[in-house]
């Protein structure tokens, strides 16, 4: 809960006025318990994943074709109402069911004990920025081990094909995967706030950029605004589609967001391969 009753005794304390964002927080968390305000954090999950994947989806599904088609990745593929609205039950399901429930409940302890602040100051926006680039290292390094080992014939086998039955990836489909590999793909979102402790609205944003950035990892499509032209290293959705439309061979491409961790293993040869090859032929 915020230690501050009113905007007055947390100027006081704080020795300077409050931003209007820091008084807007004061006037409506005040009051509220702070596993309150961390379990929010399911609610922001489930709209942001609802609503940011639309625009792609409705694109996909009544874009006409010769618009769209310079832009799509395997522009031959067309995926269905039918897929695109069981892929997104399903997948909203397992979130809610388990990744947005028992999983934030049985991390709230943990949550407190390294530090997540639910309080005044609220973060400048300097901080923020840092600390979600040492999320994203974080969880890119530690994705890309349990990524590959997911690619294990028997890991393979009994969980991950499931994310791979969209050989030609959708937006709604970055959640589209079995329980286990929720919890597995999902616990280095963890680790990152809990090396570098946050405040709570952080980790909100935090969980919204990771989930879009996933979203526009599985969009099935390269437009000219993408955004591996404005971020250094960032793999994007041509970097992902070359994994699932390769499917359970795919002995590459395992970092969920940048490319050095599949140069330094060596696990992008086959790609660059198959660019190299597409540049030649034409």
């Amino acid at each position: 809960m915020i230690p501050y009753a009113t905007v007055t005794a947390a100027a006081e304390a704080l020795g300077r006025p409050l931003s209007w964002a820091e008084a807007t927080w004061l006037r409506y968390t005040a009051a509220t318990p702070d596993y309150c305000l961390y379990y929010l954090n399911s609610v922001i999950i489930m709209v942001a994943y609802t609503l940011a994947p639309l625009p792609l989806a409705l694109l996909e599904l009544y874009g006409p074709a010769k618009l769209i088609s310079p832009y799509k990745l395997q522009p031959k593929v067309h995926v269905s109402r039918a897929a695109f609205l069981r892929c997104y039950s399903d997948s909203a399901c397992r979130l809610l069911v388990l990744t947005c429930g028992p999983l934030l409940v049985a991390s709230y302890p943990a949550v407190k004990m390294v530090g997540i602040r639910m309080g005044l100051p609220l973060p400048a926006a300097g901080e923020v920025a840092a600390q979600l680039v040492v999320y994203f290292l974080v969880e890119d390094y530690l994705g890309y081990w349990l990524h590959r080992l997911l690619h294990t014939e028997w890991a393979y086998d009994k969980i991950h094909r499931v994310h791979h039955e969209f050989a030609a990836p959708v937006s709604f489909a970055s959640g589209y995967s079995h329980w286990a590999e929720l919890l597995t793909l999902g616990s280095p979102a963890f680790v990152g706030p809990a090396i570098v402790p946050c405040h709570v609205t952080t980790f909100w944003l935090w969980f919204v950029v990771c989930g879009v950035q996933a979203i526009d990892t599985h969009s099935g499509f390269k437009f000219p605004f993408s955004p591996t032209k404005f971020i250094p290293f960032y793999g994007g959705a041509e970097f992902h589609d070359y994994h699932h439309y390769v499917g359970k061979q795919c002995q590459s491409h395992f970092a969920p967001v940048f490319t050095f961790c599949d140069y330094i293993y060596g696990t992008d040869k086959g790609y660059r391969y198959q660019k190299a090859r597409l540049a030649k032929d034409n």
